[in-house]
Parts: structure tokens; sequence; C-alpha cells
């Protein structure tokens, strides 16, 4: 089995990305709660990745700009973790995770996601709370513009507000 190299993602990735996501995720993914979160921002390119096995996309990794609009008025800068996706065949095997620490580490060597407040994502708290710790102690009051279960909302980082408000685009 090849090396597997992880890289950032590069404007000659994204085709390549836009089908890895289309295999690890249903049909209709562009209508689910986390891209109406993020909008039509673009990406951060200091903390989005691919994991390449001989030049071939198998992984993925997109960090995005989005805030909590608190309902006192002010906004809280945050950082979207996710998607993450890995292809079928080369899942179970820790590279799904390799991807979150590279990301995670990009943002906070950047500065991306402890000075803008923390990161948030949309995912199993089991999972990403044992490895990253990440919890939903402080989204409880938090609103998003679609469908989602509260224990899925998820945020980590001193800087994440305890308001309430309505998390989507920054």
């Amino acid at each position: 089995m090849p090396t597997i190299a992880i890289v950032p993602l590069r404007p000659e990735h994204e085709a390549a990305v836009e089908s890895l996501l289309d295999r690890a995720f249903e049909p209709g993914r562009h209508t689910r709660t986390a891209y109406k979160v993020r909008g039509t921002a673009r990406a951060l390119a200091t903390a989005s990745f691919v994991a390449l096995a001989d030049g071939v996309v198998v992984g993925s990794i997109q960090c995005w700009p989005v805030a909590l609009a608190e309902d006192a008025g002010r906004r809280w800068p945050l950082v979207m973790v996710g998607p993450v996706a890995v292809a079928p065949e080369r899942q179970q095997g820790g590279l799904g995770r390799r991807l979150v620490e590279t990301a995670l580490a990009a943002l906070d060597a950047s500065g991306e996601g402890s000075e803008i407040g923390g990161q948030v994502l949309i995912g199993d708290p089991e999972y990403y709370g044992r490895f990253f710790g990440f919890s939903a102690e402080r989204t409880a009051r938090w609103r998003l513009p679609g469908p989602g279960e509260a224990r899925r909302l998820l945020a980590r980082g001193a800087g994440v507000p305890d308001r309430p408000g309505s998390l989507g685009p920054r």
C-alpha cells in the first residue's frame, strides 16, 4: 500500500475533492445544514488539506470562516471544521483522524483557530470529544439554518461563546 501524504488543498485538487465528497456523502449533500452554515464562503487555504496516495486524492478536510450572530447583536468569528472525507476503501485506517489533526494544528499555528474564538463542527460527540476536545457544552443556545441535533453541534476553544444566537457565514 502506498504511503499517504497530507498536503495543502490546491486548485488542481478541487475536482477530485468534489468527487470524493460525492462518494463519501449521500446525494443532495449541498442541502445539508453544514453547507448552509458556511454559505458561499471559500475554504480557508491555511487549514484545508488533501491526502494523496500515489498522487490520487483519497481524503480531504476543509475549514471555513463562520460566525455566531448573537441575539444581543455581537458577531463571534469561528472556524467550521469539515467536511472530512475519506475514500471508502481507505476508511477505518486512521486517515480521517490524521486529516483532522493536521487541520487543527494548522489552525492553532495560524492563530485562525484560537484567536478568532474557536472551532465548531457538526459531528459525532463521542469521537470528536474523545480525540479532539469538542463538546456541546457551550452550543446549546445556538440555532442552525437547517435541521440538526443539538448534541452534534460541537465546539472547542477558550473563546467559544455560550450565548444565544444563529450560526452562519462570517
